[in-house]
């Protein structure tokens, strides 16, 4: 019989799927391991949590504010290998969430709108759903997940 063994380890990231009234989408832009990059809201799961209760978890540390979750969007279907860790693959959980106070964090409409270009700088920001474009985000899930958005935004201005 063969023996299965552990090859590498698994990366769970979760991430919030925030829409306004306006069609637009919230958008994170951050300076990390000496990148610019552009995601979705959220963050990694840590040993002890679920999906939902890390994206709380990040809602509070991100915006500093609560998000409630309204509905599972994706969970990738795909091999993905993680991108800052060696042998490790990614797996990405997206939901849609709501901000059930009026916002307080403060959202831009200029990409990397922070003073100074520092290790952990994020700024957010909303991007319309008509011209949101997988270019628009850094990382090939998120990518994914745009073009889903984009598709379910067009048809939904269909009917």
């Amino acid at each position: 019989m063969k023996k299965f063994y552990e090859k590498g380890r698994f990366v769970i990231r979760v991430y919030g799927i925030l829409i306004n009234s306006l069609n637009e989408v919230l958008l994170s832009d951050e300076y990390r391991y000496k990148m610019k990059m552009t995601k979705f809201p959220g963050g990694g799961l840590q040993y002890g949590e679920g999906p939902e209760d890390c994206l709380l978890r990040e809602a509070i540390e991100e915006f500093g504010q609560p998000a409630e979750i309204e509905s599972h969007f994706y969970t990738t279907g795909f091999y993905q290998k993680a991108l800052f860790y060696d042998d490790h693959q990614l797996i990405s959980i997206y939901y849609k969430i709501k901000i059930p106070q009026k916002i307080k964090f403060k959202i831009s409409r200029v990409p990397f709108d922070f003073p100074i270009l520092t290790e952990g700088a994020q700024a957010f920001r909303w991007q319309k759903l008509d011209s949101l474009k997988e270019g628009d985000l850094s990382f090939p899930v998120d990518k994914y997940v745009s073009e889903m958005l984009t598709r379910q935004f067009r048809n939904s201005q269909e009917t």
